[in-house]
């Protein structure tokens, strides 16, 4: 590598809207959109609505964890650096690795639900030809400056946000109508059948898979970092509003969707088998409000939303491998920057990746999209476990050289209850998300489910096996504060 090779560095233009917009993105998704009405018809309106509010407390906890420690290390390496720094260097080098497969991974399974999405305007055309288009674009955008990447996800972001704003005073109105109609009961919903629970504690746990599949992308703010302006005070900015974007966008969209919709309304149990725009809870809301155009409307928000996430996908598993490679835990070449400081090989590699949404030309779409779900949704988990860990360390090791809270650029509340309710329920979900099947015997159904937490597992343990690794004592964490270069 050239001596301005080695030179180059992240391009520090993420400003505060930025992170903003990012928090928010990577949180809104085709999670929301398509399935939130899978989780009201499997666990019932409360199910679906307990399930969605402990895993946005969990991930408000693991936030503000993330938030202490991205102020302190801005890196677009977050979880690789944070897990070799303050647990073990093989702990740190598997979350690294699985944090980046993960997002390559999550990046091709939204070019195949752009398959999906399109067949409702064009069934005619083969999905191959919207994934390559789709493809080409998310990385067009990647390949541009920083500056570039942030501004198209300001806009994809303004878009879902807005969307989902106008949903909920629509669901609100109709919700208030009902309530001033004589005889008719306005939470029959949440009563009837079942309900407000549905399917007992399996089905909680299970849905609570896909309401955290929902969430993944907050963690982004902490790759984010490495390229935001002033990350002591445009990262706390963006930790803080979380928790009420998620009490809003979640909490309220799912209370509205159950209150509304009965939980064994055929068209959303239909939805939970498919991904028909069409049978989407939020396009059935609006055609119950007489929006006779609601589904194509929806249809190009839930294309938004995709190519948003797709996009902020492809920006931090591409950053996350940028950073690996510059600290020696990845071929050299994926360090190299362009001119205009842009780690262009580690986005080859990991468009390769997200090549993998081309294997639907040859097996079903249905059977490669769940494939890609479990896989992506398994590693989401991983990746928060180790925040939880990473924190939980940290603090311990910070206070244990003598340094004091005060000091910390920003201090994440109700430790150390946050980080390990946290990881408890983390370990819950992944363990328990199909605990049927190995009690079956069903092992391809195991496999197909837990092959994320074997991957990590091997990765980690083989790094520790070549390099005999230990767990860092405390009196021995490098906890020194990161300068910053803000040129």
């Amino acid at each position: 590598m050239s001596e301005t090779q080695h030179s180059r560095q992240l391009q520090r233009k993420l400003g505060a809207r930025h992170l903003n917009m990012i928090a928010i993105g990577g949180s809104i998704g085709t999670g929301l959109f398509l399935a939130s009405g899978a989780t009201i018809a499997n666990a019932g309106p409360g199910g679906a609505l307990l399930a969605y509010a402990l895993i946005g407390v969990m991930i408000y906890f693991l936030m503000t964890s993330l938030g202490e420690l991205a102020t302190h290390n801005p890196t677009s390496g977050a979880f690789f650096t944070y897990g070799s720094k303050y647990v073990e260097g093989g702990f740190g080098f598997a979350l690294g690795w699985n944090y980046w497969y993960n997002w390559a991974i999550t990046v091709a399974f939204e070019l195949v639900a752009v398959q999906f999405i399109m067949k409702f305007w064009f069934p005619d055309i083969p999905g191959f030809y919207w994934s390559a288009l789709f493809l080409t674009v998310v990385f067009a955008i990647n390949a541009l400056t920083v500056k570039g990447f942030g501004e198209s996800e300001f806009f994809f972001s303004l878009v879902k946000v807005l969307a989902i704003i106008i949903f909920i005073i629509i669901g609100l109105v109709m919700i208030a109508k009902i309530m001033m109609t004589p005889d008719v009961a306005t939470f029959g919903n949440w009563s009837q059948g079942e309900a407000p629970f549905v399917g007992g504690l399996s089905a909680l746990i299970g849905v609570a898979m896909i309401a955290g599949f929902s969430f993944q992308g907050t963690e982004m703010v902490g790759v984010a970092a490495g390229e935001s302006k002033d990350p002591q005070k445009t990262i706390p900015i963006a930790i803080k509003q979380i928790f009420w974007r998620i009490l809003l966008f979640y909490i309220v969209c799912i209370f509205i969707i159950g209150t509304l919709i009965a939980y064994d309304d055929p068209r959303l149990l239909q939805a939970a088998a498919t991904d028909d725009v069409a049978l989407s809870p939020f396009t059935l809301l609006y055609e119950q409000a007489g929006f006779a155009f609601a589904a194509s409307v929806m249809n190009a928000v839930i294309l938004t939303a995709i190519l948003s996430a797709g996009n902020s996908g492809m920006y931090s598993s591409t950053r996350m491998l940028f950073d690996m490679a510059r600290k020696g835990s990845a071929p050299k070449a994926f360090a190299r920057l362009d001119p205009r400081g842009v780690p262009m090989n580690a986005l080859y590699a990991t468009t390769a990746i997200a090549a993998l949404c081309f294997l639907t030309t040859f097996i079903g779409e249905e059977q490669v999209f769940n494939w890609l779900l479990n896989m992506s949704g398994m590693c989401g988990f991983i990746v928060w476990l180790g925040i939880a860990v990473s924190h939980y360390r940290f603090r311990k090791g910070y206070l244990a050289q003598g340094y004091k809270l005060e000091d910390l650029a920003y201090r994440a509340k109700f430790f150390p209850f946050a980080p390990w309710f946290a990881f408890t329920l983390c370990a819950i979900v992944v363990l328990g998300q199909n605990y049927q099947a190995v009690l079956d015997g069903e092992w391809l159904a195991v496999l197909s489910t837990y092959i994320g937490i074997l991957l990590f597992l091997a990765i980690w343990l083989g790094y520790k096996w070549k390099y005999k690794t230990k767990l860092i004592p405390y009196q021995q964490m490098d906890v020194q504060p990161m300068k910053i270069d803000r040129e």
